[in-house]
């Protein structure tokens, strides 16, 4: 059976400010908010991959933070945005202030996208943004409420100490995702 993977850098310890930032958003129809235990930067999602594949996985992670140059860095979370567009939301997410994480964030996706794409995983169809998704939009009920909010706020969600990457399995089920990390690679 086949598990569905992404590499990711987790918000550990942020939790209570991912908590305070998605309670701006308060009764916003349609809004479902992710787990603030479980947010996350995904680097790349591999999706349904043979287990028999997870150490070489691995290995080919630990090659591609070697060749991204990246040592342990501070990253800083805070601002709102949306995906695609404020017209037509899907996601709601936190990105990384700028100088402070993203060049580094997107060093590490970069490489890790070449490794994972030459052991034959899809590439990414869309540009990499740092960021962080705290909520997934089902419908659009409080989309006002959701554009009034990205709008006009700027939260600051914190400062995290990034020190490793991780292989993360997702399993899904009824009431949301529920992440494992499978193997973890240290800058």
């Amino acid at each position: 059976m086949s598990k569905r993977l992404f590499v990711s850098v987790d918000l550990d310890g942020l939790e209570d400010a991912v908590r305070d930032v998605q309670g701006r958003f308060e009764g916003a129809s349609g809004l479902r908010f992710t787990d603030p235990g479980q947010v996350h930067v995904t680097l790349k999602f591999l999706g349904d991959t043979d287990p028999d594949r997870v150490d070489d996985l691995t290995a080919e992670l630990e090659r591609a933070v070697a060749d991204s140059g990246v040592d342990p860095f501070e990253a800083h979370f805070g601002g709102l945005g949306v995906f695609p567009s404020l017209e037509y939301i899907s996601v709601v997410w936190v990105g990384v202030r700028a100088g402070h994480g993203g060049a580094e964030l997107t060093a590490l996706h970069e490489a890790i996208e070449d490794r994972t794409v030459a052991m034959g995983f899809d590439p990414e169809d869309h540009d990499f943004t740092p960021h962080a998704t705290i909520a997934r939009m089902d419908h659009a009920g409080g989309k006002e409420q959701v554009q009034r909010v990205v709008e006009t706020e700027d939260p600051d969600v914190g400062r995290l100490q990034v020190e490793e990457v991780r292989l993360t399995e997702s399993v899904l089920r009824s009431d949301g995702p529920e992440y494992s990390t499978v193997s973890s690679v240290t800058l």
